[in-house]
């Protein structure tokens, strides 16, 4: 199992400087784990077998099989139900008249593990585009200040370099929070876009899924519809056209069994409930971010929680002073810095903005 989710590993790194948040990281963290864990879990036949098995007579098996993974299969959804009549072997597959009962062709299984890949990698694009944009401009002002044992002329070396960049670009950083405002945006749309994605992809199944699957278990055994049966059926039907001597077309009619569906079913339902989840704290990250923006008094409350042991008049003297974009990469340093530094940053700031040249 550790081959199969040795690969994404990687994507457990811990930062040295966060420049972002706890929701930003759900996406391009979380999920990006998530989605490329579940495309190699697809494709790995030690855990689930060859993806498909067909039965035929007179078709050799292997032949059958390449057939109907490439050409699709079917079911039959009058053959749902959970009541089994004399000739249903499962549900979705039983007696049909082509041309007057209604069949459902199943091709998505092919493109499963492309799919969940490419997922992966859009989900990856805001945090892609946020690093080459924010080009390590936090790590540079941290100057290792994160590290609480410091030498004591090293530190107000690098306070100083810190406080006179502050300074000395006060009123210019509104570009730099802008561009993590679109990214966060960007997260927000993107998990949208790939519910409405996958909707597509299962056919309009998707949109109702997880909630159809809660609902299965409330109904009565003689009227329930399986909802994972219905989109990831297990047993389906494949019918092979092979030309006879005459060069008349020959029909067969074949069983096949998706051991893959055994896990895609359960894929699929995981991923609506963790989309549905991203995309409300996505909109509530959006909602707070406005706020943000929009109210002084909310960036001073939060600059005074990140900053719990610096003075209040300090703290909200750089409020005060500062426009969106200082007050963002302020913020951030809080993150990143040793509490006991970041104090002796907001005093020393503080004092700078106000006019006074005195540094501790």
């Amino acid at each position: 199992m550790f081959d199969v989710f040795g690969s994404v590993k990687g994507l457990l790194k811990i930062d040295q400087v966060c420049i972002d948040n706890n929701i930003f990281r759900l996406h391009y963290k979380a999920t990006v784990i998530i989605l490329v864990a579940f495309s190699l879990l697809v494709t790995s036949r030690q855990y689930i077998g060859d993806p498909i098995d067909c039965i035929v007579d007179e078709i050799p098996l292997n032949v059958m099989d390449t057939y109907c993974w490439i050409y699709s299969t079917f079911t039959v959804p009058d053959h749902l139900t959970g009541t089994t009549g004399r000739d249903v072997v499962q549900p979705g597959v039983g007696s049909h008249v082509e041309g007057v009962d209604e069949v459902k062709y199943h091709k998505y299984y092919q493109w499963v593990c492309f799919v969940l890949f490419f997922q992966a990698i859009m989900f990856y694009v805001p945090r892609y585009l946020w690093k080459s944009w924010e080009a390590g401009r936090l790590k540079m002002l941290v100057l290792d200040l994160n590290f609480p044992i410091v030498n004591d002329e090293c530190k107000k070396e690098r306070k100083k370099i810190l406080i006179d960049y502050l300074k000395e670009n006060l009123h210019k950083q509104n570009f730099y929070a802008y561009r993590f405002f679109i990214c966060e945006a960007l997260n927000f749309i993107n998990v949208i876009v790939q519910i409405y994605f996958v909707d597509y992809f299962l056919d309009g199944e998707f949109s109702t899924y997880g909630s159809d699957v809660l609902k299965f278990t409330e109904m009565e055994p003689n009227e329930r519809i399986d909802p994972m049966a219905r989109v990831f059926p297990k047993v389906t039907k494949c019918t092979f056209h092979k030309y006879g001597p005459s060069g008349s077309v020959q029909k067969f009619d074949g069983l096949c069994v998706l051991p893959l569906n055994i896990v895609n079913e359960k894929i699929y339902v995981f991923l609506w409930f963790w989309f549905i989840i991203l995309a409300i704290l996505s909109g509530f990250s959006i909602a707070y971010r406005i706020l943000v923006c929009l109210m002084p008094r909310i960036r001073l409350i939060l600059l005074r929680t990140r900053s719990r042991l610096s003075k209040h008049n300090e703290v909200e003297a750089i409020a005060n002073k500062c426009y969106i974009g200082d007050w963002f990469i302020i913020y951030q340093l809080g993150k990143n810095i040793d509490p006991l530094i970041y104090k002796e940053v907001i005093s020393d700031f503080s004092k700078r903005i106000e006019g006074h040249d005195e540094m501790v």
